[in-house]
Order: structure tokens, then sequence, then C-alpha cells
């Protein structure tokens, strides 16, 4: 679910600084993934940008985790004190995800984006390794009826005017934020 997200680096830039009020930059990947760097928001006394590399591995797992669930982030004790402590957001252009079709054997890629080029806001949570490398993951929740057809989960989408809210709140707090807004636009098309 949510495994490549869409980086254009104009567009971000302008529409990020613009609503948040911090001089964002980022560079374009039109199918950004697992393990690549990621541009993302925090709050530290003042809203700031920090690269990020997508996913964890905690002993456990066998491979990186780049999701959490939103209903048991806040009490799963791999994101638990990442959420309470180093919420943030993934500013992206749009994000993929992957549908089977009837009669074709390869799945189809279908490209999410807001239809006014406007950016979508991500969920996630960055953990600070010792290393003074970040790592991330987005967080997912249920899917609006649109995106239904395509997967059975979504980004959680914060709208650009809870952004603040979302990064400087109580963690007991997000509950109104942990569902998927059925009100942000999509434009949801084939990919190639």
């Amino acid at each position: 679910m949510c495994g490549r997200l869409d980086i254009r680096d104009h567009q971000l830039m302008k529409f990020v600084s613009e609503q948040l009020g911090l001089n964002f930059t980022t560079q374009t990947n039109r199918d950004l993934r697992p393990t690549q760097q990621v541009e993302i928001v925090r709050y530290d006394q003042e809203l700031q940008q920090l690269s990020s590399t997508w996913g964890i591995q905690p002993q456990w797992a066998k491979r990186p985790l780049i999701n959490a669930q939103a209903e048991t982030v806040a009490t799963k004790p791999t994101f638990k004190a990442a959420f309470k402590l180093h919420r943030c957001v993934v500013p992206c252009s749009g994000w993929y995800e992957w549908k089977a079709e009837a009669g074709q054997s390869k799945k189809t890629k279908y490209l999410f984006t807001h239809p006014d080029e406007q950016p979508f806001y991500m969920a996630g949570l960055y953990f600070p390794m010792t290393d003074g490398e970040n790592r991330l993951v987005t967080l997912t929740t249920a899917p609006t009826p649109q995106c239904l057809e395509y997967h059975h989960r979504m980004p959680l989408l914060v709208r650009p005017n809870e952004v603040n809210y979302w990064l400087t709140s109580n963690a007991e707090a997000l509950d109104p934020l942990l569902q998927a807004p059925e009100d942000i636009p999509l434009s949801i098309h084939k990919a190639s």
C-alpha cells in the first residue's frame, strides 16, 4: 500500500512554502521508493524541513516497514513513542497504487493526484537514529469510497489547514485526524 510517491519539485516547493510558511525545497522524483530520501516537515519550536530515509528496520522485522496503521499507531510498541513525539507530514504531488484488472495478467498502475496540482500532506512518523540519520514511516487508514476501488488502504492525508494541529497537538487529541478526510479532492488516472 502506497509504496511509491510522486514528487514534482517546482509544484511542491511553491505550494508548501506558501501554505506552511517555510522555505521548502525538494528534488523531482516521479517514482520515489522505500529506502530513498524524502523531505518531510516536522515541528521543533517552529516548522522545519528534514530529510528522511523512507522505512525503518526493527530487529524483529524481516524487511523494512514503510507504513503504520493509523488505527493502532498510538498503541503499537514500535510506533507509540514516535506518535507522541515525532509526528511529521510528507509533502508529495501524489502516490501510486496497482490494481488487478479483469482479463489482464499484469496489474495496472494508477496515479492519485490533486486535480488542482495542490500537494498532499501524508501523515508520518520520523525516527531519529543514533548515527544522525532520520527514518520515516507513513500512516495509512481505511480508504474513502473513491479509493476503495483501487486498494483496501490509503495514505492518511492531513488537510493543509490542519498540519500545525497534527504536528503540535498532544497525541490524545488527534483521534479526529486518524481517518481519511473525504473532502480532499482526488484525480485518479492510469500511470505510464
